[in-house]
């Protein structure tokens, strides 16, 4: 995709202190648009900011924590302080809990649906306003393989997961006639600090996690910071309300 594909846009990516945030917001700076990178780590925050303005970039770090609504609508309206405009919004954020269907208690549950459903909702909400004032202008979601298919001992995230798959495509026809088009992903394992700190509950069944891999390797984020580039891109403009599984095949088998 070429270099300035995102000259003279802004957007907004959350969970931008690392993994596929960082990946995404430096991507997106080097196609040429202005980033707004939120996070709710100040440190990694900080890193990615550094990385986007070496490179000759344009950025700013918004600390906020997803799952508070009233977080958001201050982060959106930095954004809209900052640059003036909003042209793409990239919900990145998220937060994975691995345990037994029965032990999961109410705090882990509400901290996953929170940040990985909730966060995507109020990050959404705040923006379509700004988003619709603009001429082309998408939504890109990350959701994940577990929102596709059920994933053993993951019952908050592929709760959290799979909601976001079906408010993608709510969002998507609503807004289809006033140029938003809005998109997910839905990567298998990446190698993020999130996948990194996976261990199975203890008494596990592993042969229930290995399923879901067919013992292919990690992908890593700038992969999947490629598609989230690409649904937002003009070249992507007839695609709207899909979740692209980047899995290699594991949901099609």
């Amino acid at each position: 995709m070429e270099e300035g594909i995102f000259q003279d846009r802004v957007a907004l990516v959350t969970g931008a202190g690392s993994g596929i945030g960082r990946a995404t917001a430096e991507l997106l700076s080097r196609q040429g648009a202005s980033i707004a990178c939120a996070d709710i780590n100040p440190e990694g925050l900080d890193q990615t900011v550094s990385n986007i303005q070496n490179a000759g970039g344009s950025a700013i770090s918004i600390e906020c924590n997803v799952a508070d609504s009233e977080a958001v609508d201050a982060m959106i309206q930095t954004c809209i302080d900052e640059f003036g405009k909003l042209n793409i919004l990239a919900n990145v954020a998220g937060v994975l809990a691995i345990e037994h269907t029965h032990l999961t208690d109410n705090a882990v549950w509400d901290r996953v649906l929170g940040i990985n459903l909730n966060g995507t909702f109020y990050s959404s909400r705040a923006a379509i306003p700004h988003l619709l004032k603009s001429k082309e202008s998408a939504i890109v979601n990350v959701a994940s393989l577990a929102g596709l298919m059920g994933q053993a001992y993951c019952a908050a995230y592929c709760s959290s997961k799979a909601a976001v798959v079906n408010l993608t495509r709510v969002m998507a026809v609503e807004y289809l006639k006033r140029g938003l088009r809005v998109n997910c992903v839905c990567p298998g394992a990446v190698s993020t600090p999130l996948i990194q700190n996976f261990a199975p509950p203890e008494n596990a069944d592993l042969e229930l996690i290995k399923r879901l891999s067919l013992g292919t390797k990690s992908a890593e984020p700038q992969e999947v910071a490629e598609a989230i580039s690409y649904l937002a891109s003009p070249s992507a403009r007839s695609i709207n309300g899909v979740a692209l599984p980047l899995d290699h095949g594991v949901h099609a088998a």
